[in-house]
């Protein structure tokens, strides 16, 4: 049996959910899907520069979770970005 995902807090509502490459057509673009909890630790460890401690706890998650969200968020902006992908912020949690 799968454990439930615990609830994130997330405090920040991004204005802009899409980037893309520029001059490169919408439709001939895949997509990375960046899950807004991914955007939330990106924003709180690296923006806000907070250590990831502290970002966990104002996530309402354990350490080791918040760290596991970081590496798999770098990861996909990586791929949009090397592989010229377009990254989609999904603001559902």
């Amino acid at each position: 049996m799968v454990r439930p995902l615990k609830p994130r807090k997330v405090f920040f509502d991004p204005n802009v959910v899409y980037f893309k490459p520029r001059a490169v057509p919408l439709s001939v673009l895949e997509e990375v899907d960046l899950d807004l909890d991914e955007l939330e630790a990106l924003r709180l460890c690296d923006s806000e520069n907070l250590n990831q401690k502290t970002a966990a706890k104002k996530m309402g998650i354990s350490q080791s979770t918040l760290g596991r969200t970081l590496t798999l968020a770098r990861k996909k902006i990586t791929k949009a970005l090397t592989e010229g992908k377009a990254i989609k912020i999904k603001k559902k949690l």
